[in-house]
């Protein structure tokens, strides 16, 4: 089967203080991590969306395995970024992922297990089901149409899931980053 991946990675990360994307665990940025880990899941192509923060971005981090696009409406929140995502992904793929740059927790073993359902699944953790998520390609019209910054959020609620431990932990704030230094530093 072959999938692709979208990284969401656009955010102007307000809480944090810094891109986030630039954060460095094991000598590597979150978005060079995440982008390493989509292609050791097997995911061809990675598209990574860049917005606020772009041309930093790009001049820090080495994504050269990837395909990167910038969301210039990176504003108006996660459903633009998604869809100009999946713009850029190739049409004979069967489905794609769909992860955010900050979750440190995600490995490709996991990635792996989203995309082995080959149907709409969600990760499941802190009680909910969310990013990173598996969409098969009958899905990605109807994940390209969404609007605002709730992204896949309902598309996820009533789905399969597969659990994946600490994926509470996205890294928006100065303490999220320390404590994900503690973990996976």
């Amino acid at each position: 089967m072959r999938f692709g991946a979208v990284v969401l990675a656009a955010g102007a990360s307000r809480r944090l203080g810094t891109p986030k994307q630039l954060i460095r665990i094991c000598d590597e940025t979150l978005v060079e991590r995440t982008v390493r880990i989509c292609r050791e899941a097997g995911c061809q192509p990675v598209v990574v969306v860049l917005g606020a923060a772009a041309d930093q971005v790009r001049s820090a981090c080495s994504l050269d395995e990837a395909v990167v696009v910038v969301n210039e409406n990176w504003q108006e929140g996660m459903a633009s970024s998604i869809s100009r995502g999946l713009s850029a992904l190739d049409p004979g793929v069967e489905g794609c992922v769909i992860t955010t740059c900050d979750m440190p927790a995600v490995s490709q073993d996991h990635l792996r297990r989203l995309a082995a359902t080959g149907e709409l699944t969600a990760s499941a953790y802190a009680g909910r089901q969310g990013a990173p998520a598996y969409f098969p390609r009958s899905v990605l019209p109807q994940l390209a149409a969404l609007c605002g910054d709730m992204g896949a959020r309902d598309l996820l609620k009533q789905c399969p899931a597969i659990p994946l431990a600490g994926g509470e932990l996205d890294i928006d704030t100065p303490q999220d980053a320390e404590r994900a230094f503690e973990l996976f530093g």
